[in-house]
């Protein structure tokens, strides 16, 4: 214990071999017996065992480098949408006129749907697979209230025509849950086209009670409703070269995969509604008033964001009930998806960036009830995130971004996310609901890049958007403002999630994984700044990671891309990277186990003696030696039994001693003299992997002068043996502590084994009052006296209160009586008369 490194020290000699030019080093320990190395078993697993035999064989589709091939192809879908709100009954009614190209070359005799909306049925499958907890500690208002509602509520599509087009033949389906199969009046070759309609309707779930990714908020007060509006229309499912159909049922987690193409979309809302929609508005000189014109003209060169809808404009707005109708026209290109928002409750305001020459409208859209949280930072936080992910990957392609306030706490679309934080009803918010609410608009906005336009599989692969970008939310945060509280990001902050059983690797699919957010969010937005900070460096992992954006902008990247591409462009093998971080659930934890301090022996008899002497007259007399001290010796007795040895020391220097070493210093060069003299010190430190996961080691040396030293060595340390390794440190100056990982950079679980020697780990207790009695229950006899005794202390209490209102009453009546008659106050009433 304690700060003071107190080693083994052992010395070793090199020897001169007359004949050999070779120098052969022995291990001494200070008793000067030799010591024995042991062979240890262990067993031996290949943490650098390469992945070739787990990824999917490079093809013409997806090069062993992570790019795509030059037979890599993806599908186009194109929609022609219109939508009517029924704001009166919560309802929408759709026509979608869609355009099918077939990239492939494949023949396809059916195509596939997502009616993501169906997971709303009372027997949906993603309702009944959920499973029970135990209700031993009760159940919330609002799950009761959830379980009742879904019971009967049928939120899911309504599937009314299905026509082909232009010939408007009634195309043959079926609804499989979550899907829906149309069969081809004829097969789809490759390279062609074909085109149909279908036209639907649902009823709108209340987001607050049926919880989801879209539906609406109704505000009892104003009697007004907000809708988010997502999965809303029939969308086609992906077909790829590396799934096939991607037609896995919708379950509520396993989020979207989806084609890219080019969108119009006609919303039709009351009149009173203010649209906020993914895509450019195509007729704002029908839907804005000339005011409303005139200020998006303003926010084209604003330097803050500017009002579109003042909130005394959407105040006002609340208490319309407009009867009439009015149709907003967006047009998107390039995108996967469409989401919009309707409400007369809306504040819009705008500001226009500049992004290395895409001229972005970045937009919010909140009620006053968001007030004076959202009209602060929303729109400065799309702007923000938009600057450093763009520098992170490829500037932002798309005309405008969006963000609203409603009753979804977080979702992502191409140009808009739906975030949830406000403040308390009297306009305060805590520093959890500020920072809460500029977390979830870096990280829905961030979206954008992954995975709306680096076009992942969610459905399969949750890690893919939602790890990459939690990464880069982490990295935008901090440079928000200084010491911005990151919840996810630092190692430091994942080691409980790591120390946990109850685990699955990353590399799991969307609906199995366990702990859902430290798992598919934390884990990999932390590895990737390990990946970043510690094992590749910022410029090489910077580098990668652009590299892999760039590549597979507009494109569906798979994991083998993302691990092929950072290895390629980085040119690091980072296989054992993989495996540990996302193929296992294994965790850091290196521990110290022993550290033995070497010095080289000088062979100087003085020097050699002299320290063996000082080590023995300093070890501690036993307790049986100093009982037997005063007792009568025997050759104490007889004078004459005493002989040459009981003088005899061999520690002390002989003549012999003198001319053995004279005679040894004379067959070595100067160098070799030099080297014999030097002061060096030699630590051999023995590491023990404990947790499984191979890392690099950093290594801080604590000198007995105050300073610090810290040393790094590869994680190829580990390759053959992953279990224990030495490591030699030779040092100039004598070394009091080491310590591993210094700087929290690997997510080591258990920091108390870093330190040898071992510290004492110190913490701090509570004292309270034995609160025993108070909580027993009383028997049956006692309950009588015991309702009384609470009637007491209630009446106490009671009386307690109101005394003390009655002070402070007084107090001020006193305080308005006296005010002005003091001799400040009179002087301070002068001046203001003067």
């Amino acid at each position: 214990m304690g700060s003071q490194l107190k080693p083994i020290t052992l010395t070793f000699v090199i020897f001169l071999a007359v004949g050999f030019s070779e120098k052969i080093w022995t291990q001494q320990s200070t008793t000067g017996q030799p010591t024995t190395g042991v062979i240890k078993k262990f067993n031996q697993q290949d943490k650098f065992r390469q992945l070739e035999e787990i990824l999917p064989t490079p093809n013409i589709f997806r090069t062993a480098s992570g790019a795509p091939g030059p037979g890599y192809w993806q599908q186009k879908v194109d929609y022609e949408i219109d939508v009517r709100l029924d704001d009166e009954k919560q309802h929408i009614h759709g026509s979608e006129k869609i355009t099918y190209a077939n990239k492939s070359k494949d023949t396809l005799r059916y195509i596939w749907l997502q009616l993501d909306g169906n997971i709303h049925r009372p027997n949906a499958r993603g309702v009944l697979a959920r499973n029970a907890t135990d209700l031993s500690s009760g159940m919330s208002f609002r799950q009761l209230q959830n379980s009742l509602v879904r019971k009967t509520f049928d939120g899911g599509f309504k599937i009314t025509k299905v026509i082909s087009l232009p010939k408007q033949a009634a195309l043959r389906h079926t609804i499989v849950g979550t899907m829906m199969r149309i069969d081809l009046p004829k097969p789809l070759r490759s390279g062609e086209v074909f085109k149909f309609q279908v036209d639907w309707n649902y009823a709108i779930n209340n987001a607050r009670v049926i919880r989801g990714r879209s539906g609406y908020e109704y505000f009892p007060r104003d009697k007004n409703y907000i809708y988010e509006m997502a999965q809303w229309f029939p969308r086609l499912c992906a077909y790829t070269d590396a799934t096939g159909w991607q037609h896995k049922q919708f379950l509520g987690r396993g989020e979207f995969t989806l084609e890219m193409g080019d969108y119009v979309v006609r919303i039709t809302a009351p009149r009173d509604h203010v649209v906020a929609s993914t895509g450019t508005l195509l007729n704002a000189d029908q839907v804005l008033s000339r005011r409303q014109r005139a200020r998006m003209k303003e926010a084209q060169s604003a330097k803050k964001p500017v009002f579109i809808v003042t909130p005394d404009e959407a105040k006002s707005n609340e208490s319309s009930r407009s009867t009439r109708t009015k149709t907003w026209v967006f047009k998107a290109d390039r995108v996967r998806d469409f989401a919009w928002a309707s409400s007369r409750k809306f504040i819009w305001d705008a500001m226009q960036h500049n992004q290395n020459g895409n001229q972005v409208m970045a937009m919010s859209f909140y009620p006053n009830e968001g007030e004076p949280l959202w009209s602060k930072y929303s729109t400065h936080a799309i702007i923000h995130t938009l600057n450093v992910y763009s520098r992170y990957t490829f500037d932002y392609p798309y005309p405008v971004a969006i963000s609203v306030n409603g009753p979804i706490g977080g979702m992502e679309y191409p140009m808009i996310c739906f975030n949830g934080p406000r403040p308390e009803t009297d306009g305060t918010y805590s520093a959890r609901t500020k920072y809460g609410l500029i977390s979830v608009i870096i990280h829905e906005v961030g979206h954008n890049y992954f995975p709306m336009i680096v076009n992942s599989d969610e459905r399969q692969w949750t890690w893919m958007d939602e790890g990459l970008n939690t990464f880069l939310q982490y990295l935008t945060e901090q440079e928000w403002e200084e010491k911005y509280p990151s919840r996810r990001g630092e190692p430091k902050d994942i080691i409980s999630y790591m120390r946990s059983t109850n685990q699955v690797p990353i590399m799991t699919n969307s609906e199995s994984i366990l702990q859902f957010g430290p798992n598919a969010y934390a884990k990999p937005a932390t590895a990737l700044n390990i990946l970043r900070e510690t094992i590749l460096g910022r410029e090489l992992f910077d580098y990668a990671f652009k590299e892999y954006a760039r590549r597979w902008k507009f494109k569906r990247p798979m994991p083998a891309d993302f691990f092929r591409t950072m290895e390629d462009a980085s040119g690091v093998d980072l296989d054992w990277f993989w495996r540990g971080w996302f193929y296992s659930t294994d965790h850091v934890d290196l521990s110290i186990e022993n550290v033995r301090q070497w010095n080289i022996n000088t062979l100087n008899p003085k020097i050699e003696k002299g320290l063996a002497k000082k080590q023995r007259n300093s070890q501690p007399q036993t307790k049986s030696a100093e009982r037997n001290k005063p007792l009568k010796k025997r050759a104490n007795q007889y004078p004459e039994l005493k002989d040459f040895y009981n003088k005899f020391d061999p520690l002390n220097v002989t003549k012999l001693d003198l001319e053995q070493y004279r005679y040894y210093m004379a067959q070595l060069t100067e160098a070799q003299r030099k080297l014999l003299t030097a002061k060096y010190y030699f630590y051999l430190v023995d590491i023990k992997n404990v947790g499984g996961l191979v890392m690099p080691i950093i290594i801080e040396l604590h000198y007995k002068n105050g300073k610090k030293e810290t040393r790094r060595f590869p994680v190829q340390s580990w390759q053959q043996n992953n279990e224990s390794i030495t490591k030699l440190l030779m040092t100039e100056k004598e070394v009091t502590k080491i310590v591993l990982d210094p700087r929290l950079e690997t997510a080591d679980i258990d920091t108390t084994n870093n330190v040898f020697p071992r510290e004492i780990q110190k913490s701090r207790f509570q004292l309270f009052k034995d609160s025993r009695r108070r909580g027993t229950v009383p028997n049956p006899m006692q309950l009588d006296r015991y309702i009384k005794d609470l009637e007491a202390a209630e009446k106490r209490a009671k009386e307690e209160r109101e005394k003390r209102r009655q002070e402070r009453s007084k107090d001020k009546t006193d305080d308005a009586k006296t005010k002005g008659n003091r001799p400040a106050d009179r002087e301070n009433k002068s001046k203001g008369d003067k």
